[in-house]
């Protein structure tokens, strides 16, 4: 789950981070040392597999010095008790919460501050733009064109004409 976690939060934030912090919350904070969950974490933020064997000795590995990272470790009981966010800075800083709910399956929860429930199930668009009428119309009639089929829609917004996104989930 704590691989899977970080490959999300990297394929959603997309761009190379100059830092990213993990905290880590609850049994995830407790465990995590010893369960090899930031390990787990950096692994997945840095694109390695969930089966790949440098993941032991990943703190080591050329890869890990990319960029900073560092981890913190809390106990909030309003969330779930493994969950993680994912604070990445460099050229634009993002937030992404996230939760591995057992068996290795997981959930983003929030992306910066927009409330969404991506499982990794399906191939996802992750778009965030200034809120006005017909976005949501653009955007299903361009998936159309292309003869893909939308299997959900999730949008949010902070106010009225300011920042809002959209999680376009695809059947291909």
């Amino acid at each position: 789950g704590a691989v899977r976690l970080g490959l999300m939060a990297r394929n959603i934030y997309e761009l190379p981070p100059q830092k990213v912090t993990f905290r880590l919350y609850n049994s995830y904070a407790k465990t995590g040392r010893g369960h090899g969950t930031d390990k787990g974490l950096l692994a997945g933020v840095l694109g390695f597999s969930v089966d790949d064997t440098r993941i032991k000795n990943i703190f080591e590995s050329k890869e890990a010095k990319q960029f900073e990272y560092n981890f913190e470790f809390l106990e909030d009981f309003n969330r779930h008790p493994n969950a993680v966010d994912f604070i990445f800075e460099g050229k634009h800083n993002m937030t992404i919460c996230g939760d591995s709910i057992g068996a290795g399956e997981i959930r983003i929860k929030r992306i910066d501050n927009f409330i969404v429930d991506l499982s990794g199930e399906y191939t996802t668009l992750v778009l965030i733009y200034k809120d006005r009428p017909g976005v949501l119309s653009k955007v299903s009639g361009l998936i159309q064109n292309e003869h893909v089929n939308i299997a959900s829609v999730n949008s949010d917004r902070s106010a009225r004409g300011e920042e809002a996104s959209m999680i376009v989930c695809l059947d291909g």
